[in-house]
């Protein structure tokens, strides 16, 4: 007996954000039905207009807006942005430079540079477990 493969689909809402945009402003088609794997990957490959419309200009979600400007979600939301913004209003921020912003980009800076001192030392500390295994590995064979 050979099973049916079902057709895998998501919500538009899962869908908007693997696309990376804001479900409120895409097309009332997209956003009333469900999308395939199939279509998803259509749209990824060969976006129409409305999709490069979008990327392009917004309203960009928040996990666009926050990288734009080089800061967290939870800065957004410290710094007081919790709507989606357009890659204007976007432009209109770096240009302003706020206080806030500034924090919270080098609170951001200060996040990343922990972040790779912490690889590093966790490579570190494997290199040297690796290097202790082999000599002790090479002792037993002896």
């Amino acid at each position: 007996m050979k099973s049916q493969q079902s057709t895998q689909t998501m919500k538009p809402a899962t869908a908007a954000k693997k696309l990376g945009v804001y479900l409120p402003a895409t097309p009332a088609s997209f956003q009333e039905g469900v999308v395939t794997r199939a279509e998803l990957n259509q749209l990824q490959a060969d976006p129409p207009e409305w999709l490069r419309e979008l990327r392009s200009n917004g309203p960009h979600p928040r996990p666009v807006v926050a990288a734009r400007l080089g800061v967290s979600i939870a800065g957004l939301a410290r710094g007081g942005v919790t709507e989606a913004l357009t890659t204007e209003q976007i432009e209109a921020l770096r240009q302003e430079r706020p206080e806030w912003l500034e924090k919270e980009r080098a609170t951001q800076a200060e996040v990343r540079k922990e972040a790779a001192r912490l690889k590093e030392l966790k490579q570190e500390k494997a290199a040297k477990a690796a290097k202790a295994e082999q000599r002790d590995g090479g002792a037993e064979r002896a």
